[in-house]
């Protein structure tokens, strides 16, 4: 057991220690908001699996395949992804502002699920129907969000063998059994230390995107979205 324990407390320390894996979740779990748990799941799941397949590329085929190679392109490929990623939430917040500038008023799901608005003007039946398209258009968002994070992720766990260091103790342990459960350990806390910090970000945001809060919404997405960019760039300094 203190085996699983290790490796859960191992990978929590990894996860939330790189900035970068904070800044890749930070604008998908805002624009999520109460859904944001998933954002941190899928990351985490392809983070854990991005780890294992540089791990059994470099352990197995180590003299064959350039693995070094592979994961310093995987490490500028991240920190692209990172500026798309920080530049698409700020996007999204002054295209949003661009296409409501008549007398808007906000509205909000009983559950705080998403929000949109619409102008004075409108009947209450086109309101109805302009919910019923905006919550369909906000789950489908929500899957692309969910598609992107674990992209994300699998190329986290790809970009920097040191990532291997947070396994390595696996080598050390005298019995199969105490290697697989340092493993296990690792992959739940990965997934239990985003998913939180993921779960937060989200409720923070959900709690700022109602009526009379959509400054403090707009300013939390683009300061999120930059910090995206800035890391994007230092890992794209950092790998040239």
């Amino acid at each position: 057991m203190i085996q699983f324990i290790t490796g859960l407390t191992a990978a929590a320390a990894h996860v939330v220690s790189g900035p970068d894996h904070l800044a890749a979740v930070t604008p998908l779990a805002i624009e999520s908001r109460r859904k944001a748990w998933g954002i941190g799941l899928a990351w985490g799941a392809g983070h854990t699996l991005g780890i294992l397949l540089i791990g059994i590329l470099f352990l197995l085929f180590r003299d064959v395949i350039p693995v070094e190679r592979i994961s310093e392109h995987s490490e500028l490929l991240v920190g692209i992804i990172l500026i798309l990623i920080g530049a698409w939430a700020i996007s999204k917040v002054f295209i949003k502002s661009k296409n409501h500038h008549h007398h808007p008023h906000m509205h909000t799901t009983e559950d705080g699920a998403y929000i949109h608005q619409h102008d004075h003007d409108h009947n209450q039946n086109t309101e109805h129907v302009a919910a019923e398209a905006h919550r369909h258009q906000h789950a489908r968002r929500h899957r692309q969000n969910i598609k992107a994070s674990l992209g994300v992720g699998v190329f986290h766990g790809l970009a920097g063998v040191s990532h291997l260091l947070a396994i390595l103790p696996t080598l050390a342990l005298p019995t199969k059994m105490d290697a697989a459960l340092y493993l296990i350990g690792f992959g739940v806390g990965t997934l239990a230390a985003m998913m939180l910090f993921a779960a937060i970000l989200g409720f923070v945001s959900g709690k700022t995107a109602i009526a009379g809060r959509a400054a403090t919404h707009n300013l939390l997405r683009i300061v999120g979205g930059a910090a995206a960019i800035i890391i994007g760039i230092w890992w794209i300094v950092m790998a040239v």
